[in-house]
């Protein structure tokens, strides 16, 4: 029995070099987060008022609430989906032999190298309505220009357009090394039973390569709830709260109308929302990946 405490014992300090700093940096922060949220602050008053759960009875009958999460939603689909599909069409193009395959994968990696807020500066050039190289692609093939970040219709797919074009090169990345880890030998029997390219895609690398995209698809699901340069050099959420995310919400209320229990209250939903994501991501997980 001792020894067996003792084990355990040593197990716990062995582990506290790691706890220690996810105790201090994480688990305390987000305590604190939870607790500011239940509060009435501004930052600058020495006093914090406690009002329950006001700040979330706000947010719940707040309209731009539930537009923003809307936003949200739309822009993780729009840039998770196309993402892990560009990613995989390209990496099955650049693991075909072809000539200066080396060339195009470091062109397709580098802008996720590039800084967000350096990429989101020069597309916020292209996207110019007057003078911007968009607009003058569009005019050759006769469309009408577009007002790009000037437009509620258009801004979202401006962000996503960015957001996809530095995003797509590091998924073909990961999808390129799970490609040419697939084992030869089942690939050439399938090839000898009949199995055409299609059948051998869909029945053999598909599932060979889910836990790649099961890998992507939570990492590129947080990101998408974390976008917030683009945003913020881009459209700064607009025009008229059309690019808003919660996160881009959360500074507005923070960092504008100073509004820290409101702000810590959205920040409280975006961390839900992660886990809940994270926890369906799991089950499917569990039925569609095969390691």
């Amino acid at each position: 029995m001792r020894v067996k405490l003792w084990r355990e014992t040593e197990a716990v300090l062995f582990t506290l070099p790691a706890l220690i700093p996810l105790l201090i940096f994480w688990l305390g922060p987000l305590g604190y987060i939870v607790y500011l949220s239940f509060t009435d602050w501004d930052f600058m008053s020495p006093d914090k008022l406690f009002v329950g759960l006001d700040n979330y009875s706000y947010l719940l009958t707040n309209s731009e609430f539930y537009r923003s999460l809307k936003v949200t939603l739309l822009f993780g689909l729009g840039s998770v989906v196309p993402t892990i599909v560009g990613g995989l069409a390209l990496a099955m193009l650049m693991n075909s032999k072809m000539k200066s395959s080396g060339l195009f994968r470091t062109l397709l990696f580098s802008p996720w190298v590039t800084p967000t807020v350096a990429v989101s500066i020069a597309w916020s050039w292209i996207f110019e309505p007057e003078v911007g190289l968009a607009n003058l692609l569009l005019g050759w093939v006769g469309i009408s220009p577009i007002g790009w970040l000037k437009d509620q219709n258009w801004a979202l797919v401006a962000v996503l357009i960015v957001t996809l074009w530095k995003s797509i090169g590091w998924s073909m990345v990961f999808y390129l090394v799970a490609l040419r880890n697939l084992p030869s030998d089942l690939l050439e029997a399938a090839s000898i039973d009949g199995a055409g390219s299609w059948d051998k895609f869909r029945s053999i690398t598909l599932p060979l390569i889910s836990p790649t995209t099961f890998f992507l698809s939570i990492i590129l699901t947080i990101q998408s709830l974390q976008a917030y340069d683009q945003i913020n050099v881009m459209t700064q959420g607009g025009p008229a709260g059309s690019t808003r995310t919660l996160l881009y919400m959360y500074y507005q209320s923070a960092f504008e109308s100073f509004n820290v229990g409101e702000a810590s209250s959205i920040a409280v939903v975006i961390i839900l929302i992660c886990v809940l994501l994270s926890g369906v991501s799991f089950l499917l997980g569990r039925r569609l990946v095969h390691y």
